[in-house]
């Protein structure tokens, strides 16, 4: 698995909007219109829309 790496401002906006909080979550991968977090502590990842 690719390590994730601190959400910047914009990112955390969008992370914020779709209800998670951005100090748990760290990004995968950033396109233009979808992220993919993973959970700091478990491991888990979600793909959200911005």
């Amino acid at each position: 698995m690719k390590q994730g790496k601190n959400p910047n401002r914009r990112q955390k906006e969008s992370i914020k909007q779709s209800g998670l909080n951005p100090n748990n979550w760290l990004v995968s991968k950033a396109n233009d219109d979808q992220l993919l977090l993973i959970h700091r502590e478990t491991g888990t990842s979600k793909l959200i829309y911005s």
